[in-house]
């Protein structure tokens, strides 16, 4: 028995029928979900600030002009960008979601999953949040 095109596309598997067509569904790098990425531990929850001391732990490489860090538990990029700013990203990667894999070459980030780059810039793709240095403490609000 034939079946015509229409017919098939109402009973075929629809993962079939979207690579029949080239498109994927299956999304290759992203494990989290909505819900824990809106309950994450930096507080956008509360909206309240983030205060951290730049003299403690892995933090201490935003002491430097330059200086970058992947802040995992905190659901953050920081860059030091001169010696009264620290900008502060989101890190979760716009293209997929990821957010354990960042390069910096100076000038913009680099997804690992994907080698998408984005721009060190607050007008660029990645959240940016208002971020206060003052001495050794930065003050972060979501």
């Amino acid at each position: 028995m034939k079946k015509n095109r229409r017919d098939f596309l109402k009973t075929a598997c629809r993962n079939v029928v979207f690579a029949s067509f080239g498109i994927s569904i299956i999304e290759a790098c992203s494990a989290e979900d909505e819900d824990s990425i809106i309950n994450n531990e930096k507080g956008s929850s509360s909206n309240e600030p983030l205060v951290l001391n730049l003299n403690e732990g892995d933090l201490t490489a935003l002491k430097t002009v330059g200086g970058w860090l992947n802040y995992t538990s905190k659901n953050i990029l920081l860059l030091r960008i001169s010696a009264n700013e620290v900008r502060v990203f989101d890190n979760k990667c716009p293209h997929q979601g990821n957010r354990d894999r960042w390069s910096y070459d100076g000038s913009s980030f680099e997804c690992g999953y994907h080698n998408n780059s984005y721009s060190n810039s607050c007008n660029g793709a990645l959240t940016c949040y208002t971020a206060k240095l003052k001495g050794d403490t930065l003050t972060i609000t979501f």
